[in-house]
């Protein structure tokens, strides 16, 4: 079984934090913001970095007429759903609570396998797959009171976390001969053109304030322009169930985060859901050194 290198490893750490840090600044970003607004002006911020990036680094922008099927497939489901959905709930739900939803994008992503690839799975991996969706309910248990009264956030949130899933799978077996940075750079643009599209179905945007400005930042420079490129690498170099039960810890960033940022309380059952979260992470970190 593939595993993560001394690289990868470092580049997930800075993943998780960045990503799950991300969760109560995008609350935070939605609260002042129609939804759409915030994320379309963060992903045109994310465009624009992404540009100045490849000039600087002298990578062309030109791809063939052929890999323009597989740019659009990719963005569909790796990026327009999500960005689309995930930030309208994002908007019903609790920043923390948003984050644990998003990510029982694993389960998804190996439902996707069995379902449409017939991918095999070994034991560490479903027992992995068995922590993280414990850990993800136990997590939920303290909130099933609230997320009653907000049923479309909940659905909107499954719903881009199985498009995420998918998108994952699909990221693994696509055939492209252009550079990850160039990819994500086309997919950024084509998601932005699709948020262009819903805008007119939204509220009236307004000129962001100087607090709402430094969230659309993180979220282009970092989230964007950094995060994405990290992800895609990392959903290239393993396993989808694999990649997927790697980043497992960024929920749980979130939650503590939210904590932190906007004063939520924390419960017993997030102390006990980052135990079972860990054991996850363990199964895709050193149960394959293990078995070797």
């Amino acid at each position: 079984m593939p595993h993560l290198s001394r690289r990868d490893l470092i580049l997930l750490v800075l993943l998780t934090l960045c990503w799950g840090i991300n969760w109560p600044i995008m609350k935070y970003g939605v609260r002042s913001l129609p939804p759409l607004e915030f994320r379309g002006l963060s992903v045109a911020g994310g465009i624009l970095t992404m540009l100045v990036v490849l000039r600087l680094r002298g990578e062309s922008l030109r791809v063939t007429r052929e890999q323009w099927p597989v740019i659009v497939k990719l963005a569909l489901s790796n990026m327009v759903v999500w960005h689309l959905l995930s930030i309208f709930a994002i908007a019903m739900l609790s920043s923390g609570r948003s984050a644990i939803l998003a990510y029982t994008m694993p389960i998804w992503a190996a439902l996707w396998g069995l379902l449409l690839f017939r991918e095999r799975l070994g034991p560490g991996l479903w027992a992995g797959i068995a922590c993280a969706l414990a850990g993800t309910l136990l997590l939920l248990s303290g909130e099933l009171g609230a997320l009653t009264g907000k049923p479309l956030g909940l659905v909107l949130m499954l719903i881009s976390a199985a498009a995420w899933g998918l998108g994952t799978q699909m990221m693994k077996r696509a055939h492209f001969d252009m550079p990850l940075t160039v990819l994500t750079f086309w997919m950024l643009l084509v998601t932005l053109g699709f948020i262009l599209l819903a805008t007119p179905f939204t509220a009236a945007w307004h000129w962001p304030n100087a607090g709402d400005w430094a969230a659309i930042a993180y979220n282009a420079v970092i989230v964007f322009a950094f995060c994405h490129i990290i992800w895609f690498r990392l959903a290239r170099t393993l396993p989808p169930v694999m990649s997927s039960l790697s980043i497992m810890m960024i929920p749980v960033v979130g939650v503590f985060s939210g904590m932190v940022l906007l004063g939520e309380a924390p419960h017993w059952q997030d102390y006990a859901a980052v135990v079972l979260i860990l054991l996850a992470l363990a199964s895709v970190l050193f149960a394959p050194r293990l078995a070797r």
